[in-house]
């Protein structure tokens, strides 16, 4: 792979861009699962054949991983990537396996001299890594943001900043073009970061609003009437940035804090929850400054306590899954409430989709319910991987090639039809 000039033209963007938002490519969308929640970010995947059904018989193997985490796996080929961290957090590890089968190919230890404080929820090896194939980077707050290229040769560290608080951090590195950029919100001292991926430099920094709790969201690309634009929820709202330059193009206010999920993006709006109770609401992007009287398209009650898992959107219909396991069925367009049902257990990680279904796993032993949006609740089936009720699944659902991978605080499972 050559490597791409180190300041981001305009058409240099634009290509990179084009390749961020195009329909994806089975070899691309499948065999790559490069960041968090896939390409996009959002979670989609473009494979139509993903496995519906399985069971303990279908794990194809399972690793140990030293330590203890929530990061996801990604991958780049046959290599997988994969964070955890010490019990006392002043370890963290990165591991490159092979994804066939969960042999280590190389790891590296980096040591935190003052870790932050995690909430109990939270860990120490939160941030999912991102890969091009080329390099991967890793983040642990205090511990810095480290590259590597994919035969473990550390490139660079770049500490930025002390991530002060009693929530820890979760925010994971995403690459565009020969730009990292990571989410830096803490009390205090919040910020959205972008370093040059090869050699660490900052390119720009763009100051948040401090956030009284931190952050964890991630931010995920778009393009709004032809103007790629950087998405980011946060602790008051949502944020629109210019991903070249850093400017702020746009804030939306929320209707509560702790804008932890994801948004999802589809039919021209952003779908978003804020992670403590509040209403769903929608965002057309493409606006100037605070677009909140004038681009919030439309909002509906959230009864359903906390939210952490992402909102989901699958054609005409938008799925939103409570901490509690309350699942909500909207219709995309209108915002009305089809149904409500609660679903057995509770569920942290982000739901994957792909083939018209939403994979959504509990936290307690990491059952996973597939489930087809639609005008009632639809479970087309429920999978099990023999794990213990007391082993804890926060990380999202990772679809490679024809496999899942799945990840828990510290195992790693594979699984196959």
């Amino acid at each position: 792979m050559k490597t791409l000039p180190t300041i981001l033209s305009g058409s240099l963007l634009a290509a990179c861009i084009a390749v961020v938002l195009a329909p994806l490519r089975p070899a691309l969308g499948e065999e790559n699962w490069p960041r968090f929640r896939g390409p996009a970010g959002t979670g989609h995947s473009e494979v139509t054949d993903l496995m519906v059904e399985w069971g303990p018989e279908n794990v194809v193997w399972k690793v140990e991983l030293k330590g203890a985490g929530q990061s996801a796996p990604v991958n780049w080929g046959d290599r997988l990537f994969v964070t955890s961290a010490s019990e006392d957090g002043k370890e963290r590890y990165l591991f490159c396996l092979d994804r066939n089968n969960g042999e280590l190919i190389w790891e590296d230890t980096l040591p935190c001299g003052s870790p932050e404080t995690p909430h109990k929820m939270n860990s120490w090896a939160t941030p999912t890594c991102a890969t091009n194939g080329e390099y991967v980077v890793a983040f642990f707050g205090p511990g810095g943001l480290h590259c590597y290229n994919l035969e473990g040769e550390k490139q660079w560290s770049k500490e930025l900043g002390t991530f002060p608080g009693s929530w820890g951090i979760a925010a994971s590195p995403i690459i565009l073009g020969n730009l990292v950029i990571q989410n830096c919100d803490a009390e205090g001292q919040s910020s959205l970061v972008a370093l040059d991926l090869k050699t660490g430099e900052e390119r720009w920094k763009t100051p948040r609003a401090d956030m009284p709790k931190g952050g964890w969201s991630t931010p995920i690309l778009i393009e709004a009437e032809g103007r790629p634009e950087l998405i980011l929820n946060g602790e008051f709202g949502v944020n629109a940035y210019d991903p070249e330059t850093g400017k702020d193009l746009w804030f939306c206010e929320a209707f509560n804090g702790r804008g932890s999920p994801v948004p999802d993006y589809a039919n021209g709006l952003l779908y978003v929850v804020n992670g403590k109770p509040g209403d769903l609401y929608t965002v057309k992007p493409g606006g100037s400054g605070d677009v909140t009287a004038t681009h919030r398209k439309w909002h509906a009650e959230r009864r359903g306590g906390r939210d952490l898992p992402a909102p989901a959107v699958v054609g005409d219909y938008l799925l939103v899954v409570s901490m509690s396991g309350i699942a909500t069925c909207y219709d995309a367009h209108t915002g009305e409430t089809l149904w409500t049902e609660r679903l057995e257990g509770e569920f942290a990680g982000s739901p994957l989709v792909a083939n018209g279904l939403v994979y959504l796993q509990t936290v307690a032993g990491g059952e996973t319910y597939v489930i087809r949006p639609g005008k009632t609740l639809d479970i087309v089936s429920r999978n099990s991987l023999g794990a213990d009720s007391q082993e804890q699944f926060r990380a999202s659902l990772a679809p490679i090639g024809d496999k899942l991978y799945a990840r828990s605080f510290s195992m790693l499972y594979c699984i196959g039809s």
